[in-house]
């Protein structure tokens, strides 16, 4: 499922993006949200870590002013439509897609409120768990989580000051999710020899220039929302519908996986007892 958004300059010191050029605007389509995947809690692959910790942190190299024209005629002689352009301050806007390969479920509102455009979306969705809090404007908001359609893929229009920290701050208000940012990480993928490699993004880097850099083709270049993988589960990032909803699962797998094994050793059995009736004298 593909989703085109255009991210408008209209930033207000509200938005939690303050610097560069990135903002979200409402758009009418509809979100389809669908729950139930088994199993959440597999082994992502991790990014390879070919830089150390001070390249991560010092981010992409700044390119020269006379580059940067250069490689934006360059960029938008490869594509038909969507192309980038070059600003009087020397900085520059365009597009990038981003894939979003969630595992886990998310949080999103639903405010029961009349005419509120909202409910429509997410109440007529299934529901993996959910919880009620009362708002200071007297209205019920429930916190319901879901799974994200598999893939889905946005396109922002950003700046080349926007950096991947307010990306990903932005897809998460685009989508009204309520989890903490820091449990998402933007990832660059790229294809070699055969095989996808994954690359965690510095939360400063700037996602436009990459895209720049490597030119239009998806192949050597494209953004994937995922989990922030850090090792370890960090429990207390997630909230109490998410914990409760987790538990369900487990109990779930727990349950299937037993009664595979009682199975299992149920079928050794009945074996074991043919093959010993048939050696009786």
């Amino acid at each position: 499922m593909t989703v085109n958004t255009v991210l408008t300059p209209s930033m207000t010191s509200s938005n939690s993006m303050s610097s560069g050029y990135c903002s979200l605007d409402d758009e009418s389509e509809e979100f389809t949200f669908f729950t139930a995947k088994t199993s959440f809690f597999q082994k992502a692959k991790h990014a390879a870590k070919s830089e150390t910790k001070e390249q991560e942190e010092r981010g992409t190299k700044e390119l020269s002013e006379e580059d940067v024209q250069t490689r934006i005629q360059e960029y938008n002689a490869q594509v038909s439509e969507n192309g980038m352009k070059l600003a009087a301050d020397g900085s520059y806007t365009g597009f990038i897609k981003v894939h979003l390969r969630l595992s886990r479920p998310v949080t999103v509102p639903v405010l029961e409120a009349a005419g509120s455009e909202g409910v429509s979306r997410l109440t007529g969705s299934r529901r993996a768990s959910e919880d009620k809090d009362d708002t200071d404007s007297g209205c019920a908001e429930k916190r319901t989580s879901f799974y994200l359609p598999s893939d889905c893929v946005k396109q922002l229009h950003i700046s080349s000051l926007t950096t991947t920290k307010e990306v990903i701050q932005g897809l998460l208000k685009k989508f009204m999710v309520l989890d903490n940012p820091r449990k998402f990480a933007l990832y660059r993928q790229t294809h070699r020899d055969g095989q996808d490699l994954f690359q965690k993004l510095p939360l400063s880097e700037r996602p436009l220039l990459l895209r720049l850099i490597a030119g239009p083709d998806a192949e050597r270049l494209s953004f994937v929302l995922k989990e922030n993988e850090t090792g370890e589960v960090e429990w207390h990032a997630f909230s109490v519908p998410e914990l409760q909803n987790f538990l369900v699962i487990l109990e779930k797998e727990e349950t299937e996986r037993v009664r595979a094994v009682e199975h299992k050793y149920c079928t050794y059995r009945q074996k074991l007892e043919q093959a010993l009736k048939k050696h009786d004298p």
